[in-house]
């Protein structure tokens, strides 16, 4: 018997944790995705510059353990979570003013995303809300950008630019899109437009007034109704996202690519083609040979699932 000023020991056994409980920290989804990627950009044939900008990087935060006495198949040594961003810039105006406008539109969305605070590595579908939320944002605000800068400097009134980005993390695609580049995806051999063009032709063919946009007055199907900057009012982007497939191919160009080689040609290149970098020179080469009227760029991205 216990001493009477013993304790009250209490009536619950204790029973040991299993280590089947314990939770296993799992590797992210967006490491598992294998991406490659190229970019080709020039000039063309009759250009004396080149006007577009294009920007592909890879994003992400990475947690490396250095020391533990925790089982590695409770927690991997290294976790990262990884995305891509890609764009491509179509600047025009005066001089040299075209040029000006795409490399400030591009490194104006650069600053922007350094300097957000909390950046979004989820798929889960409340974040990828907000990243088109932040997506459309940072459009108006490089339209801002580009139209205040004009205003300051007569030799840049009216200077605007293209864009269409896209960002990946993971199987979830976001893209912003203004103006006439175009963003692609080959599934298969099957080649999908993933933008419309903001041009006045495709306004009119909207509206009903036309059919197809090759019925327009050709100066019409290169006047663009939307851009960043310009001399139009606010430009508000096309914003939309998608889920990709294992074997995926993204194509991001300039129309100095689609006004040299139609949408079949496209597809031809980049099933033929054994690397987004050979893809990538191949476009380019076709629009060159069949007469490079303008600057032309292309951002090519294979999307490989290394998942079982």
């Amino acid at each position: 018997m216990p001493p009477a000023d013993a304790p009250d020991p209490g009536g619950t056994d204790e029973i040991p944790i299993q280590p089947s409980a314990l939770p296993a920290v799992a590797e992210s989804l967006s490491s598992r995705f294998h991406v490659d990627y190229g970019a080709v950009a020039h000039q063309g044939l009759v250009r004396t510059h080149n006007e577009d900008r294009y920007w592909f990087a890879r994003f992400g935060r990475s947690l490396h353990t250095l020391l533990t006495n925790l089982p590695e198949q409770r927690l991997p040594r290294r976790l990262d979570e990884i995305g891509y961003a890609m764009l491509v810039a179509d600047g025009m105006g005066g001089a040299s003013a075209g040029e000006f406008a795409s490399e400030l539109a591009v490194l104006t969305l650069v600053s922007l995303v350094l300097d957000t605070p909390d950046w979004i590595l989820s798929t889960e579908e409340p974040m990828a809300e907000r990243v088109l939320e932040r997506m459309a944002e940072r459009f108006q605000h490089i339209d801002q950008v580009l139209h205040e800068r004009g205003a300051i400097d007569s030799a840049l009134a009216g200077m605007g630019t293209t864009m269409t980005l896209a960002a990946s993390l993971g199987p979830r695609l976001v893209i912003a899109h203004v103006g006439d580049s175009r963003a692609y995806l080959l599934r298969g051999a099957d080649l999908t437009r993933l933008t419309k063009d903001h041009t006045m032709a495709q306004h009119l063919v909207d509206r009903g007034v036309f059919e197809r946009v090759d019925q327009v007055n050709q100066r019409l199907q290169h006047a663009l109704d939307r851009c960043l900057g310009g001399r139009g009012g606010a430009s508000t982007p096309d914003v939309e996202q998608m889920l990709l497939a294992d074997g995926d191919q993204f194509l991001l160009c300039t129309d100095g690519l689609t006004n040299m080689v139609d949408d079949a040609g496209i597809a031809r290149i980049l099933v033929a083609c054994g690397t987004a970098r050979a893809a990538s020179q191949a476009l380019v080469d076709a629009a060159l040979a069949n007469g490079g009227r303008d600057n032309v760029t292309v951002v090519v991205a294979r999307y490989r699932s290394l998942s079982p």
